[in-house]
C-alpha cells in the first residue's frame, strides 16, 4: 500500500505513526479536505432526496409538463443538471476512500479481532443501520444497506494500484452502459413493432396476434410511464396516516427499491465511483496533496464538460417525458448513457472548487462548518431521514404534499443551517456523532469514550 504518512496532514500526531492496536482515527489525524468535500456531499444528497420525502413524485411530473418560466420549473432544471446523481456520486467516491482512510492506521498485532474483523464487521453492522433506516426510520431511498453489501468487495483492492482501480470504474462504468444501452433498445424495439402495426392498420391489413400483442404492450407501457392520478390520490392519503399506516404502506416499496435498486444499477453506479474515489485518494486529490493549478484545470474541466452534458440530458427527460414514442422514435441511444460522463465531471469540479476555496483561505468559518458536518456525515444522514419524515409524514407534522416544488427547498435550506450549526456545537462536546458513537462501538466491540475532556486526546470518526 502506498506510504500512508503521505496523506495525513501536517502535524499529525505520533501516537498514529506508532500505534500498534486498532482504534479509530484521531482527531489530529484526520484529514480536513475530506471531512469538507464529504460534508458538502451530504448537505448536497438532500438536495435529490427532499422531493421523495416531501410528497408524490407527481409533482416533478407536472413541473415538467407545466409551464417552464416559473420557479419550479427554473428550481427543477439547476438542480436535475448541475446535482441530480454528483453529490451521491461524490458521496460514494468518499466512500471508496473512507474505507482506506479506515484501514490506514490499522495492524495486524495477533490480539484481538484482525483488520479485515474489524473491516466487515464495519459494514455489516452499516447494512444493520442502513434497515433501520429504510423500515424504522421510513425512508425508502436509504443508501447505507447499499453501502454496506458493496464495500465488502472493495477489501481485497486494498493495496492495488490507482491505475487499477481506474480500470474497475472504468469496468463497472462499462457495464452501467451497456446495461442502460440494453434496456433502452429492448424498449424501443417494442416501439417499433408497435409503429409498424400501427402503419398496417393504417392500411387497411389485419394484424397478426404477435402484431396486435406487440401495439397492446407497447400502448400499456406508454401508460406506465405517466402517473396514474387515482393511485396518486392514494399514496398521498397512505402518506398521510399514522406511523402503523405509513409502514404498511412503505414495506413492500421498501423491500422492492432495497432489492431491485442494488441488483439492477447500485452494483454498477456505485461501485464505479467507489473504485475511482479509492484511486483518487491514493493519488492524492482528497487529501489537499496536488497543485493550486491541476485543481483549477480539474475544475473547469468538470463543470466545461459536466454543466453542458447535465443540460443535455436533462432536456433529454424533458422529452421523454412529454412523448416517450417521439423520443423512441428519434434517439438510438438513451440519453442517460452520458449519466456517468456528467456526475464523474461534475463531482470532481464541485470537490476541485471547494478545496480551492479551501486553499484560497476565503470563509474559514464555512471550510470549518462544512468539516464538522463531513465529521459526523453518518449522524447527519441519519438525522435526515428523522428531520424529513417527522416534517412531511402523517405520523409527524403532515406536510406532505402540501408544497410547491422550490418551495421544498426551503426546506433543505433550513436543515442545512441546523445541521452545520449543530454539528459544530456537538463536536465541540463530544469526540463523535451520537450515531458513529454506536457504529464505532458495535464495530470495535467496546464502548467508545463519549465526552471531550482536558486531560484526553481527542477521537474523530
Amino acid at each position: 500500500m502506498t506510504n500512508t504518512s503521505a496523506f495525513i496532514d501536517e502535524g499529525a500526531s505520533e501516537q498514529f505513526r506508532h500505534e500498534t492496536t486498532a482504534q479509530p482515527v484521531q482527531k489530529s489525524d484526520r484529514i480536513k479536505t475530506i471531512d469538507m468535500i464529504r460534508g458538502l456531499a451530504l448537505l448536497g444528497v438532500l438536495l435529490m432526496n427532499i422531493p421523495f420525502f416531501s410528497g408524490d413524485v407527481i409533482v416533478m411530473y407536472d413541473v415538467m409538463q407545466g409551464d417552464h418560466d416559473t420557479w419550479d420549473f427554473r428550481t427543477l432544471a439547476v438542480v436535475n443538471s448541475f446535482f441530480d446523481s454528483t453529490m451521491r456520486g461524490l458521496f460514494s467516491m468518499l466512500f471508496g476512500a473512507g474505507m482506506l482512510l479506515f484501514l490506514m492506521n490499522k495492524k495486524e498485532t495477533g490480539e484481538g479481532p484482525g483488520v479485515a474483523e474489524l473491516y466487515y464487521r464495519r459494514l455489516l453492522w452499516l447494512v444493520f443501520f442502513g434497515v433501520i433506516n429504510a423500515y424504522v426510520l421510513l425512508w425508502p431511498g436509504d443508501i447505507l444497506y447499499t453501502y454496506g453489501l458493496l464495500g465488502m468487495l472493495l477489501y481485497p483492492f486494498r493495496n492495488s494500484s490507482p491505475r487499477l482501480l481506474v480500470i474497475m470504474a472504468i469496468v463497472f462504468s462499462l457495464f452501467f452502459f451497456g446495461k442502460s444501452y440494453y434496456n433502452y433498445n429492448e424498449q424501443r424495439g417494442k416501439r417499433i413493432e408497435y409503429v409498424a402495426a400501427v402503419k398496417l392498420e393504417k392500411a387497411g391489413q389485419k394484424l397478426t396476434p404477435a402484431q396486435t400483442a406487440a401495439k397492446e404492450e407497447w400502448l400499456e407501457m406508454e401508460k406506465t410511464q405517466k402517473p396514474d392520478r387515482e393511485e396518486v390520490k392514494e399514496n398521498i392519503a397512505e402518506m398521510k396516516g399514522d406511523y402503523p399506516g405509513v409502514f404498511t404502506w412503505l414495506l413492500p416499496v421498501n423491500s422492492r427499491f432495497e432489492a431491485w435498486w442494488l441488483h439492477t444499477w447500485a452494483s454498477f453506479d456505485c461501485l464505479f465511483m467507489m473504485f475511482l474515489g479509492m484511486a483518487l485518494f491514493k493519488l492524492g486529490f482528497f487529501t489537499n496533496k496536488l497543485s493550486t493549478s491541476t485543481y483549477a484545470l480539474m475544475l473547469l474541466m468538470g463543470y466545461g464538460i459536466g454543466i453542458p452534458v447535465g443540460w443535455i440530458q436533462f432536456q433529454g427527460q424533458l422529452m421523454a417525458t412529454g412523448d416517450l414514442g417521439a423520443y423512441f422514435d428519434r434517439y438510438r441511444i438513451s440519453f442517460d448513457a452520458l449519466q456517468d460522463i456528467r456526475r464523474l465531471f461534475l463531482a470532481i469540479g464541485h470537490a476541485s472548487l471547494l478545496i480551492l476555496v479551501y486553499r484560497s483561505k476565503i470563509m474559514p468559518w464555512l471550510m470549518k462548518a462544512l468539516a464538522n458536518v463531513g465529521q459526523i456525515a453518518f449522524t447527519n444522514y441519519l438525522m435526515q431521514s428523522i428531520i424529513c419524515t417527522v416534517f412531511f409524514y402523517g405520523y409527524g407534522l403532515g406536510y406532505y404534499n402540501k408544497f410547491r416544488f422550490h418551495q421544498v427547498y426551503y426546506v433543505v435550506f433550513a436543515v442545512w443551517i441546523f445541521q452545520l450549526i449543530f454539528s459544530s456545537i456537538w463536536l465541540h462536546y463530544f469526540r463523535f456523532g451520537p450515531f458513529e458513537w454506536v457504529w464505532r462501538s458495535l464495530t470495535y466491540w467496546k464502548k467508545q469514550p463519549m465526552k471531550i475532556s482536558n486531560t484526553t486526546t481527542v477521537s474523530g470518526v
